[in-house]
């Protein structure tokens, strides 16, 4: 273990069960009391996920149309992260109950699934998803997941949607607790975010606090006012097998229907 990548002033634990706190410290500082005290971290840049705006084909030898998605969010320091957070949640991060489920597999059936979460790290934060569906469907499938991107991002959730989504999110907070492992997890993420050692018993109150008016002021930031999607599909019988990439301008002005490419795969930011 090399001090040059860990060092007791960044150093977070979390330890979680029926253990004595003097034995804890005791093993603590035997396995890391060797560590250097102060970081001398090469700093690193912040970094804005998927610019600029593009659409990539690329050829693969696949099943099936593996469509991936995802853009610049929220950072977790930012005070709109939790009306994000929720937004998110209502974009695609909440199962069968999610715009992006109801709307490309319920309604219209172009995916076998479907699923969207959001990712912050120290210098970056993004929204990534993924869904999987058959060849001939991966145009429309890559359109209504835009749609549904851009509606949320220029209008917001309803009333209704962020209810039940404050409603969900609060419930769910102590099925995700339920072993020691997944609350020692909870905790040592709370650290890195550096968060309060109460967060835990106020979160509740921080979903709470979030309105209709604080969900429509972040949805844009939410989802980076675009995404970037990746569809992959089978090789086409006749064709070599070698790699085939296109990359192509997918500004709005430039912006051109899947559809008019049934036999790549691609990747685009919109």
């Amino acid at each position: 273990m090399s001090g040059a990548s860990l060092q007791k002033d960044t150093f977070k634990i979390a330890v979680v069960g029926g253990v004595d706190p003097g034995a804890v410290c005791k093993l603590l500082d035997k396995t890391f009391g060797s560590l250097p005290s102060n970081a001398e971290a090469m700093p690193v840049a912040d970094v804005i996920a998927a610019k600029p705006p593009q659409r990539v084909f690329i050829q693969l030898d696949v099943p099936q149309t593996v469509v991936t998605f995802g853009g610049p969010a929220v950072r977790r320091s930012e005070p709109g992260f939790m009306p994000a957070c929720i937004v998110n949640h209502i974009l695609g991060g909440g199962g069968l109950t999610s715009r992006l489920f109801r709307e490309v597999r319920e309604k219209r059936g172009l995916a076998y699934s479907l699923r969207e979460q959001l990712v912050w790290l120290d210098h970056s934060a993004m929204f990534l998803g993924t869904s999987g569906t058959c060849a001939d469907r991966a145009g429309e499938t890559v359109e209504e997941i835009e749609k549904q991107v851009r509606q949320i991002a220029a209008e917001g959730p309803t009333q209704q949607e962020l209810d039940d989504a404050k409603s969900y999110l609060k419930g769910s907070q102590l099925v995700a607790l339920n072993t020691s492992s997944k609350l020692a997890r909870t905790l040592l993420q709370h650290q890195l975010d550096k968060l309060p050692i109460d967060y835990l018993e106020n979160q509740n109150a921080v979903v709470d606090a979030v309105t209709l008016e604080d969900a429509k002021e972040s949805s844009a930031a939410a989802v980076g006012r675009g995404s970037a999607h990746n569809y992959r599909r089978p090789r086409p019988k006749g064709r070599s097998a070698g790699g085939h990439c296109a990359v192509q301008d997918y500004t709005p002005a430039g912006r051109r229907s899947a559809r008019h490419r049934p036999d790549d795969a691609a990747q685009f930011i919109f």
